[in-house]
């Protein structure tokens, strides 16, 4: 049947009523799972929903998207059912007295695109049994191909002393083939997880893994405070960051470049490079691409 989601038997559809039982409460960690056959963004869908006053733990999933975005309003395109397209609504500033979280700071929020690498990379351990880095501060890294990304937003409050809320997208590029796979304008080539010789390809149990492992790390961060020493998210990012330790070339967005070594992750979630003129500390927002000497 033309098109029916049955017709391409390699990429078949997500059921909503499996996924929400299995991830949303009493049984799962999340509050709410959107699962769209089609939107614009996720991303978007979840700021809409932060700005109606939708509570902490939202999940957004598309099987397409439409008009999906990268960091600096990059494209993220992908065929229907051939990849992960996600977004969680987080509310960080916010203390949660039946879990025993206190407010995080606002300067830790930074910490949150990391985090989310850290969980794709152990659900793309796990499931697809492929060894995976990531590239400071947002890229998911299978060799040296990109295979994911993730995109942090923030939805300011309704006042100026309400915290604002976090959306985290994720994107990961499970089934594509190679005349499929987009141009990436950081340099990087594109690949899959199927091109890389996953051992599976699933997009259900890809999905599960990446959320629960996306909420047991927000709850170490969370009942450490937004401490990322405390919780163990920074060892557990330095593990897989594939930019420490690796000469770079930064672009800044006024046109300038650096060079230099990555040296580490500070507290912050910036990015330290030692330069030709002393080290620097930066964050997301502070770079157009960085790429690897």
């Amino acid at each position: 049947m033309p098109g029916s989601p049955y017709t391409d038997l390699d990429r078949p559809p997500l059921s909503a009523a499996r996924l929400a039982r299995a991830l949303t409460a009493p049984h799962g960690p999340w509050h709410r799972l959107d699962l769209r056959v089609e939107t614009d963004s996720t991303n978007a869908d979840a700021v809409r929903a932060a700005r109606a006053g939708e509570p902490e733990g939202l999940v957004v999933v598309a099987e397409r998207q439409t008009a999906g975005r990268g960091r600096r309003g990059r494209v993220w395109q992908s065929p229907a059912r051939a990849g992960i397209a996600t977004s969680v609504l987080l509310r960080p500033g916010v203390a949660v007295a039946e879990r025993g979280w206190p407010p995080a700071p606002a300067t830790g929020y930074g910490w949150l695109p990391l985090l989310a690498g850290v969980a794709l990379v152990e659900a793309v351990a796990r499931l697809a049994e492929l060894e995976a880095g990531l590239k400071w501060p947002n890229d998911l890294l299978v060799g040296d191909a990109k295979c994911g990304g993730i995109l942090a937003e923030a939805v300011p409050g309704e006042s100026p002393a309400q915290p604002p809320a976090i959306v985290l997208g994720i994107g990961l590029n499970v089934t594509l083939r190679a005349d499929e796979l987009p141009e990436n304008p950081t340099g990087l080539p594109a690949t899959s997880l199927q091109l890389a010789g996953a051992a599976a390809t699933d997009r259900d149990p890809l999905l599960r893994a990446l959320l629960r492992s996306l909420a047991e790390w927000y709850d170490r961060w969370r009942t450490a405070g937004g401490d990322p020493v405390t919780s163990g998210l920074r060892d557990a990012y330095l593990a897989s960051c594939a930019t420490v330790d690796r000469r770079v070339r930064v672009l800044l967005p006024d046109g300038g470049e650096l060079t230099g070594r990555a040296v580490g992750v500070d507290v912050d979630g910036q990015l330290l490079v030692e330069t030709a003129d002393g080290r620097r500390a930066l964050a997301a927002g502070d770079v157009l691409h960085l790429r690897p000497l």
